[in-house]
C-alpha cells in the first residue's frame, strides 16, 4: 500500500512510503496527525466498466476503519482506475528498470491518486470523491474502550 503526501498548499503530491498492510492503519493515522492533514484520500479500485468488485468492498471496509481512527480528519474514496498503469509508465519514463518498479510502484500510484485529487479540488473548488461516513457515537464509545484498555495495558490510545 502506497502513501503519498502533499505540500501545505496542496499543489504537489510526493511519495512517503510503501506500507505493510498489517500496520498501515496506524501509520496513516500517525502521518495524518503529524502533517496536519485536512483530508485522507483512499484509492477505490473499480473495474474499467465502473463496477465494484470484492477488492472495492475490502477497501470500503478499510476506509471505514480509517475514518474512525483518523477523525476528525475527513476520509474520501477516489477512483483509482489506471493509477498503477500510470505509475508504471512514469517510472519507465524516469528510467527505472522493470525489476525496480515493484519496490516503488505502490508509492508512485499513491502519488498519482493524490495528485489527481489535488488537481480536481483546485479545478472544482470541492474535494473529489465520496466521503466515508462513520458513526461518531460509535467512535466515542470505541475511544472510551481504548481508554479503559490504556488503564489496564499502558498503551496510549491515538
Amino acid at each position: 500500500m502506497g502513501l503519498a503526501t502533499s505540500d501545505p498548499d496542496g499543489m504537489l503530491a510526493t511519495p512517503v512510503a510503501t506500507l505493510p498492510r498489517a500496520t498501515s492503519l496506524a501509520l496513516i493515522v500517525q502521518e495524518a496527525h503529524e502533517r496536519g492533514a485536512g483530508c485522507v484520500y483512499v484509492g477505490l479500485p473499480r473495474h474499467l466498466s465502473g463496477r465494484e468488485g470484492a477488492s472495492a468492498a475490502a477497501v470500503r471496509a478499510y476506509a471505514g476503519e480509517l475514518a474512525q481512527a483518523v477523525a476528525p480528519v475527513q476520509v474520501r474514496l477516489v477512483d483509482e482506475r489506471l493509477s498503477t498503469v500510470t505509475a508504471h509508465q512514469a517510472l519507465r519514463a524516469a528510467g527505472r528498470s522493470t525489476r525496480n518498479h515493484r519496490q516503488v510502484v505502490d508509492q508512485a500510484a499513491a502519488v498519482v491518486i493524490l495528485q489527481d485529487a489535488l488537481d480536481a479540488e483546485r479545478a472544482s473548488g470541492r474535494r473529489p470523491g465520496e466521503e466515508v461516513e462513520f458513526d461518531p457515537t460509535r467512535h466515542r464509545a470505541e475511544r472510551g474502550r481504548a481508554q479503559e484498555a490504556h488503564e489496564h495495558t499502558g498503551v496510549t490510545p491515538t
